[in-house]
């Protein structure tokens, strides 16, 4: 015999539907891509892009990526009226906010062995 879950549902009380929904709403909000966070802040590309001082296929493309700078992900989410925070969890201690991260990320630069070798 096969269970219905909406019948299952309909039965329970007010409140424990309320709880549900509260915590369904929460397990979406914690896998979030950022073009579901864009559409959930009712924000257009084009918007956002605006914001940005980038192309509306900009951030289309943006959207898409599997791979963010931070600097990036911090900016698209600013743009959005957001700020970003990073969070180490580790199992067997608490969840640590990670604090003082450079605002924008800073790239290796060419080590002098390298042009050395390159200009002979």
């Amino acid at each position: 015999m096969s269970v219905n879950i909406r019948e299952k549902f309909e039965k329970l009380s007010p409140a424990a539907r309320r709880r549900i929904e509260k915590r369904a709403a929460e397990i979406r909000a914690e896998e979030m891509s950022l073009r579901d966070l864009r559409k959930a802040r009712k924000l257009t590309q084009a918007r956002v892009a605006k914001a940005l001082g980038v192309t509306q296929d900009s951030v289309s493309r943006l959207e898409k990526r599997s791979d963010l700078l931070l600097s990036t992900l911090r900016k698209t989410v600013k743009a959005m009226g957001g700020d970003v925070r990073i969070i180490a969890e580790f199992p067997d201690r608490a969840p640590v906010v990670l604090s003082e991260l450079p605002d924008d990320d800073v790239r290796p630069r060419k080590s002098s062995r390298r042009r050395a070798r390159g200009s002979r």
